[in-house]
């Protein structure tokens, strides 16, 4: 063990061949790479006295180079990374949501590159707010007489019910008492903010009479949930807005609408099921909607708030509001992202969520024989690829029941598992997610971009090559042991022969 640990070459004869192997390393602090070189050596230490190394040739460091390479490079690569998405859920919570429009990308940029007017009124030279960058495109939008942006939603309830709910009570449906992703419960919510939760109706049926009854002394307002990722069916009613908004005017109560997933379009022309849109829901006598920016709108991570003049200054005053407040590149995302709402048919054809989400199911058959066709031609033997139909999903709490047609490429490698394959491509550069189906792994072409598929066939050519590999190390290894345990048993047998000739007179 101790020739083997002296077999272990010098951090400095390390750090010299990773900058000859690779030139773009002597950028990385010299600090950060020895620290990496000391932690893949103690790994190899750990290999030794686990008797997992037994030969002092194989700790060389012309041997090891390459896997010392590996380990740096895999350890410099950024935690935040590009993702390829080919599950079919467009508005992806665990993979960033919305991908924003090209024109909101290149306004991010612009933000980020250099000093910007965030807080300074061209026309006077004055202090400005940002809260004006947006505000204006918001209302016409949306009908509203006066808008506000946080930094998601769940921040923009928490607002609200904080400035005009605090110490009081807020009357809300049972049915409407929703948890969505990461545990975020509207009675959490409320609790924090200082409202007190008055439940009405039932689960499943909740009436005008239920609300007329729960308002007293201590009622600061009615609040409407859109249940975002489910749906009550079957023996099931709701207060119709104009209604329940009457009701809370006659007497003296705003009306809130969490509407979740906002949107400005209607999407029922397309094919997907009616949903309330943020003008509607203004129009129908809602004081204050607040909805996401990065889910069916397609913009970037924000909360927004659109009313009543009165009830969105009280908003800007409100401490809170400072704390919860979008920076800079947010901003300069969600402006660009709803100048192109002024034109709806721009926005459809620009917005990649809105894209993906009218694609029709022609143009997804189209572009999965397109990359079935690469695939085929680029995997050959290794892999069966077919494709057939199947269903995508809006995600992102949106159109929960709603099923939109697709057509899947469906991978079946002939040599591994489909689970072996799902598991080497997070691994490959940049990974790819896909579905298991069937048996299969499968690539939906409604969230991959045609100018992503050779990116995709190169990472599958990958992916592949490593598990044909990892299977011959897998054989090798087999048979070594095989031919060990073979010698074993020979040696035990002679040992046995000798003990008997030893013991005769």
């Amino acid at each position: 063990m101790k020739e083997l640990f002296r077999a272990i070459p010098a951090v400095d004869q390390c750090l010299e061949a990773l900058a000859a192997a690779d030139p773009m390393l002597a950028q990385t602090p010299r600090p950060l790479l020895r620290a990496l070189v000391t932690d893949f050596w103690d790994a190899r230490r750990q290999e030794i006295r686990a008797g997992h190394c037994c030969h002092a040739a194989s700790l060389a460091l012309k041997v090891s180079l390459p896997r010392l390479l590996e380990h740096v490079r895999s350890a410099l690569r950024p935690r935040f990374r590009e993702v390829l998405n080919a599950t079919g859920v467009v508005v992806h919570t665990n993979l960033g949501r919305s991908v924003l429009a090209r024109e909101a990308r290149q306004a991010v940029s612009l933000a980020a590159s250099g000093y910007s007017n965030l807080e300074m009124d061209l026309q006077s030279g004055g202090r400005g707010s940002r809260h004006t960058l947006v505000e204006d495109l918001l209302c016409r939008l949306s009908g509203a007489e006066a808008a506000l942006a946080v930094n998601n939603n769940a921040a923009a309830v928490f607002l609200v019910l904080d400035e005009f709910c605090r110490g009081g009570e807020v009357v809300v449906s049972r049915g409407e008492l929703v948890e969505i992703g990461g545990s975020f419960r509207i009675p959490d919510i409320m609790k924090k903010s200082g409202a007190h939760l008055c439940e009405v109706g039932t689960t499943n049926r909740t009436h005008l009479r239920d609300y007329a009854a729960a308002i007293n002394e201590h009622t600061r307002a009615l609040l409407r949930v859109h249940t975002s990722n489910y749906r009550i069916v079957g023996f099931h009613s709701v207060v119709p807005l104009p209604e329940l908004a009457a009701l809370a005017h006659e007497h003296g109560l705003p009306l809130l609408e969490d509407l979740g997933s906002g949107s400005f379009m209607d999407l029922s022309p397309f094919g997907l099921p009616g949903e309330p849109t943020v003008p509607a829901v203004l129009a129908g006598g809602a004081d204050i909607v607040t909805f996401s920016g990065d889910k069916v709108l397609g913009g970037p991570q924000a909360g927004i708030i659109v009313g009543r003049r009165n009830a969105i200054e009280r908003l800007k005053k409100n401490p809170l509001t400072r704390a919860l407040r979008c920076d800079k590149l947010c901003l300069a995302a969600l402006e660009a992202t709803l100048r192109l709402y002024l034109d709806p048919q721009q926005a459809r054809e620009r917005i990649p969520t809105l894209q993906r989400i009218t694609m029709s199911s022609e143009e997804l058959l189209r572009r999965a024989r397109i990359l079935a066709g690469r695939l085929r031609k680029a995997l050959g033997q290794s892999c069966s690829v077919t494709v057939r139909p199947d269903v995508s999903r809006v995600g992102g709490g949106a159109f929960p029941q709603y099923d939109l047609p697709t057509s899947l490429v469906c991978l079946k490698p002939l040599q591994n598992s489909t689970s072996a394959l799902k598991n080497a491509l997070l691994h490959t550069e940049p990974p790819l997610l896909g579905r298991l189906d069937r048996d299969c792994f499968c690539l939906d072409p409604r969230t991959l971009e045609v100018d992503q598929f050779p990116q995709v066939v190169k990472v599958l050519q990958g992916a592949l090559l490593g598990l044909s590999g990892q299977g011959k190390n897998d054989m090798q290894r087999t048979n070594k042991i095989g031919e060990n345990n073979k010698l074993r048993a020979q040696f035990e047998g002679l040992k046995r022969v000798i003990n008997v000739e030893t013991q005769c007179p």
